[in-house]
């Protein structure tokens, strides 16, 4: 009897695209925490980066669930829609937060406020403070190299010493995806699993994923006045002062922070798909373009850095 013959067929070559690659370096180093560190923990503010970074935290560890706390510094100051997100997404997925309160050290004494109104500057000591009351040693932050230069200065695994302070001249190698993580008691190290992402990346990985975002991320009516080139939204924390006429715009938000020094964008973008559009043709970058608190300095998220910041 013949043996029937068997034609082989030539299957076409795999193709892993720059987001799948991006998403498999982060997967990675969320893996790679796990491995190396006893207590991380995960910065969620609700805001579209610390979203993207929640979703491949899920799918690092898929079908269990994330093994990390989730730690927001709360300004008082935050968006309303951006903290129901949060607070709809933790409870959904049975996690659990830790909430840093600036209120609470406002309250006591420990802070005070500052002359401009902001707050985001406010949130290194309640940072530090919860990171060393929970003995957490590795922290996840959602920061890009492409948001604003010190960030690019960083690595994907950055000491800091037992004050919570940031030394860019003590940077390890991080050569063939190796990372260091030894460290010594009382030190942590901050872990920025998007360091290589860029917007445009965080944006196509949105749509791609269909990842859901608070409602402020796309084009929406709000009653706005202008400030030092950036539109901000009439609220309780930010009042127009005398000779800034307040319009009602179609605008939507970049990058979210303290609602006294993060603007909006005039925008009609309704969609993930249409964000990018508009942020390939961009020429400014999401802080530079929309948060006063890093147009103090040249060196002022640097400086805020070398304090402990994120």
């Amino acid at each position: 009897m013949r043996a029937a013959h068997v034609t082989a067929v030539s299957l076409p070559p795999a193709t892993v695209t720059e987001l799948d690659a991006l998403e498999s370096e982060s997967i990675h180093v969320f893996r790679e925490v796990a491995a190396e560190f006893e207590r991380p923990v995960i910065l969620f503010s609700g805001g579209k980066d610390s979203i993207v970074m929640l979703h491949l935290a899920r799918k690092a560890f898929a079908p269990a669930g994330v093994p990390f706390t989730l730690l927001h510094v709360d300004t008082g100051h935050n968006f309303q829609e951006v903290l129901d997100y949060r607070d709809v997404t933790v409870g959904a997925l049975g996690l659990r937060l830790e909430v840093a309160r600036v209120e609470d050290y406002l309250a006591d004494g420990r802070l005070r406020e500052r002359a401009d109104g902001t707050r985001n500057p406010l949130q290194t000591v309640p940072l530090l403070d919860a990171i060393n009351a929970h003995r957490f040693d590795a922290v996840f932050g959602g920061g890009r190299r492409d948001e604003e230069r010190a960030r690019a200065k960083e690595r994907i695994f950055s000491l800091r010493d037992e004050f919570g302070q940031w030394d860019p001249r003590n940077q390890r190698p991080e050569l063939w995806s190796l990372y260091n993580g030894k460290h010594k008691p009382g030190e942590h190290v901050r872990v920025f699993p998007l360091s290589n992402w860029t917007e445009l990346d965080i944006w196509n990985y949105i749509d791609r994923e269909e990842i859901p975002l608070p409602s402020i991320y796309y084009a929406h009516e709000r009653d706005v006045f202008e400030r030092d080139g950036m539109l901000l939204a009439v609220g309780p924390y930010s009042q127009p002062r005398a000779g800034e006429d307040v319009t009602r715009r179609v605008v939507r938000y970049r990058t979210v922070g303290d609602m006294s020094c993060t603007g909006a964008v005039a925008s009609t973008a309704s969609s993930p798909a249409e964000v990018v559009v508009e942020v390939a043709a961009s020429e400014l970058t999401e802080r530079g373009a929309t948060r006063a608190d890093d147009r103090v300095s040249e060196a002022a998220m640097e400086d805020r850095k070398r304090e402990g910041y994120f």
